[in-house]
Formats: C-alpha cells, sequence, structure tokens
C-alpha cells in the first residue's frame, strides 16, 4: 500500500509492505523523502520499541540516503512494526520536517489476525517438528540390490552363449540339384567325352575298347533292366536276342572285336575302330527311348557330430531367450520396487 504527500520539489511517500499480518508477525512501513541535497529533515520521533499507535509496536529502524541527482536527493526510514493483538489498526499519518516545513502522509491500515486453538484440547497443539532422519535400512533395499546382481549376471552369462553360438559356423549343407538324365542320355555323353578326349585308338586300342564296351554295358543295364555288368559279351547278345532279334549283328561284331583286343592283343584294321563307335552311337540311338526328364532333390544326410552341434545350437538359442526374458523380469521388478521405496 503506497500514499504520497507532495510539496514543491519535496515529495514524501509512504509504504507498506502487508495490510495484514499474523499475531506476532512482523511487516514493514517504510517513508521516502525526495529534497534537495543539503535540507535539515527531521524525522518522526519513534524509537524502537515506541508505539506508532496503541497496539502497533516498532520493533526496528533503518536508515538509508540515495544519490543526489539534479540537486535533489533521496533519504528512506523503514520502521518494522510487530503487534500481539487481533484488530484492525488505524496508523496515524507521520509528520516530516524539511526545513523546518512539515510534511504528513495519509492514514495507513493494518490488519492483525490470530490464530485459531483449540481451548477445550491444549494438549493437542504442537509445536513445529524438528528436520527427521529417515533411517537408512539395508533389509528394505537388500532384495533390489541382490535380484540387480542376479541381472547383470544373467545378461553376462546372455551374452557369452550368444558369442559362442554366433562364432559357431551354422551347419549348412551344399544341395544340388540332380538331373536325371535317360540311359541314352548318359552313354551319349560319355560316348562324346570318349571322342573329344581324341584318344589315340591305334595305340591304345585296348583302352579305347574298354571305356566303349563298359559305356554299352551300363546303357543296356539300365535300359533293359538286367546285369550287363556282370555278364559275358554273348550272354549279354543272348539276352537282347530274346528281346530283339533283329539288328545285333553289329552289336556282336563289336563286342567279339573288343574281347580279341582286350585278351587276345589283336589289331584292329584301319577304320575298324570308327566303325565300331558309329555302330554303337546308331544301336543307341535305335533302342533309346525318350521319356520327360525328371529332376530330384536328394535330402540332406547328416553326420552323427552334425546332428549333435544341431540340437546344442538349439538348446543355446532357448537356453538364450530364457535368460533374456528372466533379465527382463527382474528388471521390472527392481524399478517396482524401488519406486514404492523412494515414493
Amino acid at each position: 500500500m503506497l500514499t504520497q504527500a507532495m510539496s514543491a520539489q519535496v515529495s514524501l511517500t509512504a509504504e507498506i509492505d502487508s495490510v495484514e499480518i499474523a499475531i506476532g508477525q512482523q511487516t514493514g512501513l517504510t517513508l521516502r523523502l525526495t529534497a534537495p541535497e543539503g535540507a535539515q529533515v527531521e524525522w518522526p520521533g519513534i524509537e524502537p520499541g515506541m508505539a506508532v499507535t496503541p497496539g502497533v509496536e516498532v520493533v526496528s529502524i533503518q536508515q538509508q540516503t540515495g544519490d543526489a541527482d539534479n540537486g535533489m536527493a533521496e533519504r528512506c526510514r523503514r520502521y518494522v512494526l510487530t503487534s500481539f493483538d487481533d484488530t484492525l489498526y488505524y496508523l496515524p499519518p507521520m509528520q516530516v520536517k524539511v526545513n523546518g516545513k512539515p510534511y504528513t502522509t495519509p492514514k495507513l491500515a493494518l490488519k492483525v489476525y490470530t490464530v485459531e486453538v483449540d481451548t477445550l484440547h491444549p494438549e493437542h497443539f504442537f509445536g513445529p517438528k524438528d528436520v527427521q532422519d529417515n533411517p537408512f535400512r539395508w533389509s528394505d533395499y537388500s532384495p533390489a540390490f541382490w535380484l540387480s546382481v542376479l541381472m547383470l549376471l544373467l545378461l553376462a552369462a546372455d551374452y557369452w552363449l550368444y558369442l559362442r553360438l554366433r562364432d559357431n559356423k551354422p551347419i549348412v549343407k551344399s544341395l544340388k540339384i540332380v538331373k536325371r538324365l535317360l540311359p541314352h542320355q548318359k552313354a551319349m555323353r560319355e560316348i562324346e567325352q570318349i571322342k573329344a578326349e581324341r584318344m589315340p585308338s591305334d595305340e591304345n586300342p585296348k583302352e579305347y575298347y574298354t571305356r566303349l564296351t563298359d559305356t554299352l554295358r551300363r546303357y543296356i543295364e539300365e535300359r533293359y533292366g538286367f546285369s550287363a555288368m556282370e555278364m559275358t559279351s554273348t550272354e549279354i547278345i543272348e539276352r537282347l536276342m530274346t528281346v530283339d532279334e533283329q539288328g545285333q549283328d553289329e552289336l556282336r561284331r563289336l563286342f567279339e572285336t573288343a574281347d580279341l583286343v582286350k585278351f587276345a592283343k589283336y589289331s584292329t584294321l584301319l577304320g575298324e575302330n570308327d566303325q565300331n563307335l558309329v555302330s554303337a552311337i546308331d544301336f543307341i540311338n535305335r533302342t533309346k527311348i525318350d521319356q520327360p526328364v525328371e529332376t530330384e532333390q536328394p535330402k540332406p544326410v547328416l553326420t552323427a557330430e552334425e546332428q549333435r552341434s544341431q540340437k546344442e545350437r538349439r538348446s543355446l538359442k532357448l537356453t538364450i531367450y530364457a535368460l533374456g526374458i528372466a533379465a527382463a523380469c527382474i528388471f521390472g521388478y527392481v524399478c517396482y520396487a524401488m519406486y514404492q521405496l523412494l515414493s
């Protein structure tokens, strides 16, 4: 609350910090005087311990002088007031003399209120309490602490198992799509390989006829379904005659020539080797059966060690997941327990 009295170049204001206080509290009444520098100022004759008005006492007085500006100086006097009776007080005007001329402030008001006290139960009134020291009990925090240690151990074990799982090479079996060729296709491929290698049949006729007849034997075995690899040339021809009586003369001459070369060191005539090769090709082309080509993908066969390694990897994964879930649950419980303790 601010009041002001002015005359010419002199101004006087009165300001009270609070117009309402409780019994025993204090408030400040400040008088500000702006007057020419060097002027004679007489403040109200109120000293500490005196009453501004009956019921309102002065606790202390503080005074301060400000800097001069344009020949004017500001002076302040602060009265700290208190009261021990609950009522509404009217503070009388205060008079300040400047060079013998009086200047007064308007009236001010101060409301003093009391605190309700239960007079019927005075024993229920307690004074302010001291700051209490909350004792630290290890038993309250030990479960959360040891669970945190367990969580860290689980995370360390989980990470170690993860490294083992990561560093172990996975079992990868390379699977090839096997193209199932027909008997005549296999035989023609082998004959083309014999021709591509440019085998010197004249210098080494035994190896030449051995590969050529083995190719024919495998073709006959797959084509007709009997064990041609374990039969003699004569038995093969006789068995073929029961299936197809026509066109076996050239095949018979080819097997006879091969037997003579391999067992009797027979020297073939000029062009005879090429003629026998053509006979083998003609026999295959004449007896072949065209069928759709089938493909098959064999299933990988794991060894006992690989199966054991696969089981160990599966167990490692399950253990890693279980440890991670357990650590997450413990972390959630520890957070909840600490929240309950600190709240």
